[in-house]
């Protein structure tokens, strides 16, 4: 009895055990590793890492950082594949079992082989443009999808976030400033930045660089921040090279090409790089003033021819030494023509005319040495840059008027650059970071003008300015977040002298020191989400544009000169942006706040010389304080396998501040002004051959000292077809297939206007892409001052 009462009781154990119980929930794994290209045997960066269930659909995944590491977390128990991928080499797979007490694999390092079959196709210029965020700055490669649609930096400049490109006068803005400093290959030019817009074949560009917030390492010129815009270098193995040819026209034919080449064997690579710009281009418009009943009528037109090279070589000295020495010219020859026309707005009839004729030749050198020295600690090295870059314009301009007071200027501009730079970094552990630096910077200036005219007078501008710099930057990283904090100072010398027919000559000097202190903190929370916040100190010292009192360029009505006495302009900045991986692609937003003082902004006032009172003097001047703030939000994302876009929008806040004659009066004008941008670049994949783009662009209104602009909108479309094994591209593209791109405004200040011009923006464009030659990818690593990108979202070490 005692027997089957135990039993029963064991029973009744098991029974009551035996209910249902709450699922418990599988617990979680973590991949982590290296990715090493097995050639050059260093780290990758920006690997795809894909992580997929048995049944091949995609669970989660990342990219790896720039030491080539990655940690994806949150990965489901039981077997999974890990996949590395990376464009230009083979994809690597692995098997692992999440679970069994094994949740934290470490595979430790994979190691990727080129993939040479492919690389032929992707290593010249991508298929489609591609945008990273990093800690200080996007990274935009520019793919066929943007050469596409235009013959010129200038053309696709647009095209890109935060950049404006105005039509009209050709200059830059970012973030809707135009206090922006425009570098090529990490080095400033003496060409105005319109010019070098329009004489870079848009074919010659690797990619662009926005850099809004630069650390203390980076010259602090430019409130607005850095376009640092790169030109094709190739280090392939062997013989190597791509042709790029072009066509565009609406009422006139223009042409354009490039050829990129580069030789490596051994401890040498010889590469070089030839591009050019050849056509005209016609622009028209009207202004209509109330106040005296006329209207103003522009014809103008313009023959330019333009030819980049860049010749280089690096010597691959040992492991631990390198020595490279390029350069770049540019030989410009532009021709203008046009006429002014004054009429009666009421009547048509005729009130005044001018015409003009001009020629401006410029020569561009630059000539960069560098020397790079790698201690036995990875990361530790030294290195000593030169570069020495010089200018040489003639202008002649002819005008006629109606009156028959005619006159010619004759226009001499001889510039020249010294750069000087001294670099150590040093990884004190595997987790900080210290760098120190030096720079010297010498920029002379010497402007001749010569005139026939009976109210002007010949003059002579010199301009010399020295800079002497030293910056340090220390930074630390943690396993989710980092930090760099750092500072620049600066020792700042400047020396003008103007000399004018009949009047006193006049000297203007400045001395300044200055500390330009950074911060960058970096957060990431998981493989998916990256935080980043920049404080910065920045200066924009006038441009010899601004303070050259020869006039810049004059039509009957408006005159443009500088202003010798201008002083400097100081940015204080705090940006914050977060980027978020996602399945298909990447969304990026960020705030960003300013506060300036001692304002560069316009002025414009009655000219004093004009008897009429009809004539406007355009200058510069300093203002008081002033803020501007704006947000910004980017995206790369793939619906489909066949269908990705880009897209972009911003809007900013700010007031614009300046000096307007009122009534005769001069009057400190404030105007707060509200910009709104967007842009949306798609491409369609018909077949692994044919692909088509579709662009459109809305940029908001915008005001400024004289008038409000209003909207403008533009629609590209495109097509690109891969024949000749994927050696050779066709494009075809159709620009502005609406034809609404034009620039209309109209203002009360200082007097009651409208207006509108117009340009060659219908456009239909032909390109044929060819790329020669064959090997394996070995990419220089040398430092460069203004070109060096810093670590990504994954910290500064």
């Amino acid at each position: 009895m005692k027997k089957i009462t135990l039993l029963c009781m064991l029973l009744l154990s098991i029974l009551a055990n035996a209910k249902p119980t709450e699922k418990i929930k599988a617990r979680e794994g973590t991949i982590s590793g290296r990715v090493i290209d097995a050639s050059l045997n260093e780290p990758l960066p920006y690997v795809n890492v894909i992580i997929k269930d048995s049944e091949n659909n995609t669970i989660t995944g990342g990219i790896t950082q720039d030491d080539g590491t990655f940690k994806i977390e949150e990965i489901p128990e039981g077997t999974v594949t890990l996949s590395v991928q990376y464009i230009g080499f083979k994809t690597t797979t692995k098997t692992i079992i999440i679970g069994k007490d094994s949740y934290n694999i470490k595979v430790g390092d994979i190691y990727l082989e080129e993939d040479i079959a492919s690389l032929n196709e992707v290593t010249v210029v991508a298929e489609v443009t591609t945008i990273r965020q990093k800690v200080d700055r996007k990274v935009i490669t520019i793919g066929q999808d943007l050469t596409t649609q235009g013959a010129n930096a200038s053309d696709i400049m647009n095209n890109l976030p935060s950049v404006s490109v105005d039509s009209q006068n050709g200059a830059i803005s970012l973030r809707g400033n135009p206090n922006v400093r425009v570098l090529v290959d990490g080095k400033p030019t003496n060409v105005s930045t319109a010019q070098l817009l329009k004489q870079i074949p848009s074919t010659s560009i690797k990619s662009v660089e926005l850099i809004t917030n630069p650390s203390a390492k980076y010259n602090p010129e430019g409130m607005s921040g850095i376009i640092n815009i790169i030109l094709h270098k190739s280090t392939i193995q062997g013989f190597n090279g791509s042709l790029n040819l072009g066509l565009q026209k609406e009422i006139n034919a223009s042409f354009n090409s490039s050829i990129d080449m580069n030789y490596r064997n051994g401890k040498f690579n010889f590469y070089g790089n030839y591009g050019n710009n050849i056509g005209k281009r016609d622009n028209q418009g009207f202004i209509e003033r109330f106040d005296n009943n006329s209207k103003q009528i522009f014809d103008f037109g313009n023959n330019n021819k333009s030819h980049l090279y860049k010749i280089g070589i690096d010597y691959y000295i040992n492991d631990n030494n390198t020595f490279s020495v390029y350069t770049n010219q540019n030989i410009y020859d532009g021709k203008g023509f046009g006429s002014t026309d004054i009429r009666n707005l009421s009547n048509n009839n005729p009130i005044f005319r001018q015409d003009f004729n001009n020629t401006n030749d410029n020569n561009t050198s630059t000539y960069n040495a560098t020397f790079k020295h790698d201690f036995n600690k990875e990361g530790h090295n030294i290195s000593i840059e030169g570069d020495y870059s010089t200018f040489d314009s003639d202008e002649s301009a002819f005008f006629v008027f109606s009156d028959n007071t005619n006159y010619i200027d004759l226009v001499n501009n001889e510039r020249d650059n010294t750069i000087i730079n001294l670099d150590y970094e040093n990884p004190l552990t595997e987790k900080t970071k210290l760098e120190l630096g030096a720079e010297y910077r010498q920029n002379n200036s010497d402007n001749i003008y010569n005139t026939t005219n009976a109210s002007g007078a010949n003059s002579d501008y010199e301009y010399e300015r020295s800079i002497y710099s030293f910056y340090a930057t220390y930074g630390k990283t943690f396993e989710k977040w980092s930090y760099q904090i750092g500072a620049r100072l600066e020792q700042y010398n400047v020396q003008a002298d103007f000399a004018q027919a009949g009047s006193n000559d006049a000297q203007f000097k400045d001395d300044q020191f200055s500390v330009y202190p950074s911060a960058f903190f970096s957060y990431n929370p998981t493989e998916k989400n990256s935080y980043q916040l920049s404080l910065s100190r920045r200066v924009d010292r006038p441009g010899l544009g601004q303070i050259n009192p020869i006039r810049e360029w004059s039509t009957p009505r408006i005159t443009s000169v500088g202003n010798a006495e201008l002083k400097q302009q100081f940015t204080n900045s705090v940006e914050a942006n977060y980027t978020r991986q996602l399945t298909k692609g990447s969304i990026t937003g960020g705030v960003f706040y300013r506060v300036i003082d001692n304002e560069i902004s316009r002025t414009v006032t009655v000219d004093p010389l004009d008897p009429t009172g009809d004539r406007l003097l355009l200058s510069y001047g300093n203002f008081d304080g002033n803020t501007a703030y704006g947000a910004e939000i980017s995206s790369n994302y793939r619906p489909t396998k066949w269908w990705s876009i880009n897209a972009s929008t911003e809007v900013y806040f700010n007031t614009v501040k300046g000096i307007v004659d009122v009534s005769s009066i001069p009057t400190n004008i404030e105007i707060d002004n509200t910009t709104f941008n967007f842009r949306m670049n798609n491409n369609f994949k018909a077949t692994k051959k044919l692909s088509f783009s579709l662009f459109g662009m809305y940029r908001g209104e915008e005001k400024s000292l004289q008038f409000e602009r209003q909207p403008m909108v533009l629609v590209n479309t495109g097509l690109r077809y891969r024949f000749l094994d994927n050696k050779a591209t066709f494009s075809f593209s159709y620009n502005d297939i609406f034809n609404t791109m034009k620039f209309e405004f109209e203002g009360v200040r200082p007097y009651p206007q409208q207006g509108e011009f117009n340009w060659e923006s219908n456009t239909w464009r032909i390109g044929l892409n060819y790329r020669f030659g064959g090997g394996k990818y070995k990419a220089l690593q040398r430092k460069n001052r203004d070109n060096n990108e810093k670590s990504g979202s994954g910290g500064f070490i």
